[in-house]
């Protein structure tokens, strides 16, 4: 099962009003285990760079004029995801972004049904706990501790280990493997029980027992009452 771990820095919150993807970092995970292949892009998003996006992720728009934009790696961006799951925190927003990206250029939109929220993942989790990536690493003694600043390939490398986390640890199958030994076991229980045994006296037992008793001489089984 191949799955890929996304993240996207931007000019902003909303791509409706003319905000830009400004970098793309994506993590390869199959069957649950990080391959070490990995995408990352900066993007020139032909626009200008708001102070609070600025604040974020320190790429200004001086440094990514020297890169592509979007148009140009929309290609290597897409062969590189394919047709694999996505795993995304909070993926409204990502997705958001890069459907309008796909869709400015006339191209066909991610469904948004590949994408796995690991934001919702962790609100079932861990229901009233943050949900935000630091808390979760914090939560899981992930070390975080270069992250002064976003950046989206570091944030989908933190992010799968987060989610490794989330759906039972770096070896979920040995979690699986428990439920399935204590699901064998409940069958077996179920496969062995037995309907009680009848254990009542024959006639020709109870007539022995009578003839035995009349030899006693006041026996109690036959007190009155």
């Amino acid at each position: 099962m191949r799955e890929i771990v996304l993240d996207t820095e931007t000019t902003g919150l909303d791509p409706k009003s003319g905000h830009r993807i400004v970098e793309i970092g994506c993590v390869e995970l199959v069957n649950h285990v990080a391959t070490g292949n990995s995408y990352h892009q900066y993007i020139n998003p032909e626009r200008d760079m708001p102070d609070e996006a600025y604040r974020v992720h320190g790429l200004s728009l001086e440094f990514l004029s020297g890169h592509p934009v979007f148009a140009a790696i929309a290609d290597d961006f897409l062969a590189f995801v394919r047709d694999s799951q996505l795993v995304i925190h909070n993926a409204e927003f990502d997705m958001g972004f890069i459907n309008a990206e796909l869709q400015a250029l006339g191209r066909d939109a991610l469904d948004k049904a590949r994408a796995v929220d690991t934001v919702q993942i962790a609100r079932r989790k861990f229901p009233g706990a943050p949900a935000n990536l630091d808390a979760l690493c914090k939560r899981f003694q992930i070390d975080n501790s270069d992250r002064e600043l976003h950046g989206a390939l570091k944030d989908a490398r933190l992010l799968a280990d987060v989610y490794l986390e989330l759906i039972g640890g770096r070896q979920p199958d040995l979690e699986l493997a428990e439920e399935d030994k204590a699901a064998e076991a409940a069958v077996v229980s179920e496969r062995n029980h037995r309907a009680a045994r009848p254990h009542a006296a024959t006639a020709e037992e109870e007539a022995a027992h009578r003839a035995f008793l009349e030899k006693i001489k006041d026996p109690l089984w036959l007190a009155p009452g």
